[in-house]
């Protein structure tokens, strides 16, 4: 007796692969084994950039503040040292926000934190 296949799955599963390659360019998007390539490096690619999308954005924010401090007559290290030091719990995103739209609260902000 020969064996039989379970093409609905087999559709289905290519199916998937080909709809996920939507888009892409020449062969890419409609053979198959080279669609089956192209997103298993996609995939790999995005879970990777899912990471450093936050290592970056924790880099612009850092950026972000050091500028501000040194407007303000200090520095990012001095800044978040003095803040460590009064227990002032902002974390960076916050206080990038505040640097960039609210300047003058940021300014007290480290006015807060650089008291004596």
């Amino acid at each position: 007796m020969p064996r039989s296949t379970n093409l609905v799955a087999s559709r289905r599963r290519r199916r998937k692969i080909l709809k996920q390659a939507k888009g892409y360019w020449g062969k890419r998007k409609n053979v198959y084994t080279i669609a089956k390539n192209a997103v298993d490096r996609a995939m790999q690619y995005q879970y990777r950039d899912r990471k450093v999308r936050k290592r970056e954005f924790r880099k612009l924010w850092i950026t972000r503040i050091n500028a501000a401090a040194r407007l303000n007559g200090t520095t990012y290290s001095k800044l978040i040292g003095a803040m460590k030091q009064k227990e002032m719990d902002l974390n960076r995103k916050v206080l990038a926000d505040l640097a960039v739209k609210d300047p003058e609260a940021f300014s007290a902000v480290v006015e807060e934190a650089t008291a004596k």
